[in-house]
């Protein structure tokens, strides 16, 4: 796989250690169970896959080649490049600046871009509309595109299974830049819906069935569908895709689902499912795939408390919390900056949408276990701030560089 030049900020000595131990004796990537570190009074899981994917390398690295060879520009993103705190602060200090917010707001008007300026494409893509935007100011969408290839894999996918005559289902947050991008590539080319989890795959099956009034969908799904979608004829043929960072065991359930659903509504045999349901399996991003499994395994050891660690408005992220949280107690933090103590943390709760204060979240016990994981965004010095920062809150802990080269692979 091709090696990205990331700037030394993201670098981690320690965190590289671990992931060169791994992929030397695991080249295939067969084995998920974590790595385990243990310092005596406390001891880390590591997950086997975890931090900075392929999209996310290549993103970094264009866009500060972009600032060092381009140092008398004005330089713009869209919107965040990657949803990393850490990443995009950087890029503001170094005087970058985005056109919008993550939900699309503009915050800088198209009126003040002139041919001259740079504008750089974040990781998640971007909607056909906003690249005619940027054509009609004179600045090339392509130049400075840091698409991730996986999300453009989706795209073509849907783009493929719609000139074929299926609608496509999105399934992914309809806010999301990623989801809008998605939906307005698979618009261009196809009725599309973005549905966001298995009860709206439930919802929608009804309109499949025509069990339910079509006139009541267009409240059902409001502003999740395209232009003139009529569920009386485009929900005969569907293909199912998905926001590459959401969670791939829900996106199969949910197009096992709608698959059965049409099997059975059209009374079709195995053979001839393929003229009603387009098979999309291929879509599901690696590292995706590669992240929540090495979190499967490692939500499965025995441990008194999981974190992970990202972006508190990064989807990949919020999974991985949603999994372990599944068996363990978790704690969603941003950075070291966010453990305020042995006795204090500041975490986001998924469910309130709010950071919070946690107290005493640590056992008093001899040895204390950790789960800790992080987001495809996270860098790697980061993960290695938040382990030191653990580490240092308990006395008579092994030396961090000994503990490296003994650890269990």
């Amino acid at each position: 796989m091709k090696k990205f030049d990331i700037p030394e900020i993201y670098k981690s000595t320690i965190i590289g250690s671990i992931k060169e131990q791994r992929r030397v004796k695991d080249k295939l990537k067969k084995d998920f169970s974590p790595t385990k570190l243990d310092f005596g009074p406390i001891v880390f899981y590591i997950a086997r896959h975890f931090g900075f994917c392929y999209g996310v390398e290549n993103a970094v690295e264009i866009a500060y080649r972009t600032l060092n060879e381009n140092p008398d520009k004005r330089i713009f993103l869209l919107s965040e490049m990657i949803h990393n705190p850490d990443v995009n602060n950087d890029l503001l200090s170094r005087g970058v600046r985005f056109l919008m917010d993550t939900e699309g707001n503009q915050l800088v008007d198209w009126a003040e871009l002139t041919t001259e300026d740079i504008v750089i494409v974040p990781a998640f893509g971007t909607t056909i509309e906003i690249q005619e935007q940027l054509n009609k100011i004179g600045i090339n969408p392509y130049a400075f595109d840091t698409t991730c290839p996986f999300v453009e894999k989706v795209w073509n996918r849907a783009s493929q299974i719609g000139e074929r005559g299926y609608s496509v289902i999105v399934h992914g947050k309809p806010n999301h830049e990623e989801t809008r991008a998605t939906f307005s590539h698979s618009n261009a080319k196809t009725p599309t819906l973005v549905i966001k989890d298995i009860k709206e795959a439930e919802k929608l099956a009804g309109y499949i069935t025509g069990e339910k009034n079509s006139e009541d969908f267009y409240s059902d799904f409001a502003n999740q569908y395209s232009e003139g979608f009529d569920p009386k004829k485009d929900l005969k043929k569907i293909g199912v895709v998905n926001q590459t960072t959401m969670l791939a065991s829900e996106t199969q359930e949910i197009s096992e689902y709608l698959k059965s659903v049409i099997i059975k509504h059209f009374d079709l045999s195995n053979e001839s499912e393929k003229e009603h349901f387009a098979n999309t399996r291929d879509t599901l991003c690696y590292a995706t795939n590669d992240n929540q499994d090495a979190t499967y395994s490692l939500i499965d050891q025995t441990a008194d408390l999981a974190i992970v660690v990202g972006g508190y408005n990064s989807s990949n992220t919020s999974h991985l919390v949603e999994l372990c949280e599944t068996k363990h107690k978790t704690y969603f933090i941003q950075s070291d900056k966010s453990l305020l103590s042995k006795t204090e943390v500041s975490h986001f709760d998924l469910h309130s949408k709010k950071v919070t204060l946690s107290k005493d979240y640590f056992p008093e016990k001899e040895k204390v276990k950790i789960l800790l994981t992080c987001g495809a965004s996270c860098p790697d010095a980061v993960m290695e701030e938040v382990l030191v920062r653990l580490v240092s809150f308990f006395d008579n802990t092994e030396d961090i560089s000994s503990v490296i080269k003994t650890m269990n692979v």
